[in-house]
């Protein structure tokens, strides 16, 4: 009320003032000298059509010279590539897959891979090809004596497949060893295992067995998320001391529930995208992949075996 009071005196005083009256009221609060307006430069057209043209020759010039650096690349691994063909090949016989690896000093206990389905092979023939390439690195890992193979593959469509896989990859392993076909065991995270039903080939143990884990985009950051959930729950109730929890606890839930930290991680894409796949088991992974490269084959499978053996695992202390 004491506001609009005031404002209706002011408004009365000021009414009363005439134009002169105003400006020497206002005058003081002026600036002395006016603002100058700096005239900007004129564009030359010239000189702007010359340098937007060297612009775009520079441009140019580098993405050719791009150009054919990815081509003289790409043509050096399919040539590459040929060479491994003709002189490694396993011809689905095992014992040709351990004369490849013979000089190699170490192999990996648990070999993981990244596989994928392509975007214009959704359905029912995107999933047999799948598991046409699951099946083949299943009879590569058990010719070179890896015990125990992890597939990613984001979707987790094989996990909805979990029996159909084992019959192809049974069946894979059929053509590659004959009658002494070694036992194949699949399983994925909360899912029941599926294990060769006949006590043959069960019992037979100069074949080998196989273990092959199912994983999914699920089994990554969520599966992480929901063990934090339950440690602060439990923290909460006074079930486990803060202390208690360690590297070592977090590690041995996520190896019980999901599985241990594979010794190699093979990529059959062109470039390193891991895709969601769970980061607490990549922490001391050798990862391998090959430049233009975009399918599953056995001479990246080779490679990264080769690249495995020569490095050099350096934990710290």
């Amino acid at each position: 009320m004491v506001a609009t009071q005031e404002t209706k005196i002011y408004r009365r005083d000021v009414d009363k003032l005439n134009i002169q009256e105003r400006e020497k009221l206002i005058k003081p609060y002026l600036p002395t000298k006016p603002l100058k307006v700096t005239n900007r430069p004129k564009h030359q057209p010239i000189r702007m059509f010359l340098k937007t043209q060297l612009h775009f020759i520079v441009f140019t010039a580098m993405h050719m010279v791009f150009s054919i650096y990815i081509r003289f690349r790409q043509a050096f691994y399919i040539v590459l590539d040929r060479i491994f063909a003709v002189l490694y090949y396993h011809h689905r016989a095992p014992e040709l897959i351990r004369q490849d690896i013979r000089g190699l000093e170490r192999l990996p206990q648990h070999l993981s891979v990244i596989l994928e389905i392509k975007q214009e092979e959704h359905g029912l023939v995107g999933l047999g090809k799948l598991l046409d390439e699951v099946a083949e690195i299943s009879a590569w890992c058990t010719g070179a004596g890896i015990p125990l193979l992890s597939v990613y593959e984001r979707t987790g469509i094989l996990k909805d497949h979990i029996e159909r896989t084992h019959r192809v990859a049974s069946s894979k392993l059929r053509s590659y060893f004959g009658r002494h076909v070694p036992t194949l065991q699949i399983q994925a995270p909360h899912i029941p295992s599926f294990l060769d039903g006949n006590e043959s080939n069960r019992a037979s143990s100069s074949a080998g067995h196989l273990s092959i884990i199912l994983l999914s985009e699920e089994d990554g950051r969520a599966t992480l998320v929901d063990l934090t959930k339950t440690l602060t729950e439990m923290s909460q109730r006074n079930k486990l001391s803060a202390d208690d929890i360690s590297v070592e606890l977090i590690d041995a839930e996520i190896s019980e529930s999901v599985m241990a930290e594979p010794d190699l991680l093979i990529l059959f894409g062109p470039y390193v995208k891991l895709q969601g796949y769970p980061p607490w088991q990549v922490r001391l992974t050798e990862i391998y992949h090959s430049q233009d490269n975009c399918g599953v084959g056995y001479q990246v499978f080779l490679r990264a075996l080769y690249k495995f053996a020569k490095a050099q695992m350096k934990f710290g202390r």
